[in-house]
């Protein structure tokens, strides 16, 4: 089971990924990302398209209300209630692109908190994406999402770096 916060599903949709993640995995989120995600859709670049279109597929998501008073300077609504609903479902992972706020989450729940690319190698793990599809969804989604040079990317990239290494 995954939770899902704002810039995650958004960094998915971007690269047209959600479908296969929603036949995939059992994605739960909450109220306050659904909120977030309306909010962003309202605009007319990369964020907003992907935001909507998560909005499309919400009936695949299972989305929850939760009470959530976990917010910090690092970690804001929507992460604070995905942080919440991770704990109250017991889930696997809980998926953020947001870097600045990942360690705090880690500290919140049992859940492993991870970038949105780990969905990229687990779908490689399972013979669904390719290595190699793996890594051009991941340099569009760099491009896409202005991740260029970011320590994101770095992370992201580092993955499959690694994976690389290990098969040589």
């Amino acid at each position: 089971m995954i939770v899902a916060d704002t810039s995650a599903l958004i960094s998915l949709a971007t690269i047209d990924l959600l479908e296969t993640l929603l036949a995939e995995y059992d994605v739960h989120t909450t109220e306050t990302v659904v909120e977030e995600l309306e909010s962003t859709a309202d605009y007319d670049d990369t964020h907003g398209r992907g935001a909507q279109s998560v909005l499309e597929r919400v009936d695949q998501i299972e989305v929850h209300s939760v009470d959530a008073s976990l917010e910090t300077s690092r970690i804001d609504a929507g992460e604070a209630s995905t942080a919440t609903l991770s704990n109250d479902l017991d889930a696997a992972f809980l998926i953020t692109d947001d870097l600045r706020a990942l360690p705090e989450l880690q500290a919140l729940v049992d859940a492993q908190v991870a970038i949105s690319p780990i969905v990229l190698k687990a779908l490689v793990k399972r013979g669904v994406l390719e290595r190699e599809a793996a890594v051009e969804h991941l340099e569009r989604l760099a491009t896409e999402r202005d991740w260029l040079g970011a320590p994101i990317y770095r992370r992201a990239r580092s993955m499959f770096d690694t994976e690389e290494s290990e098969s040589s």
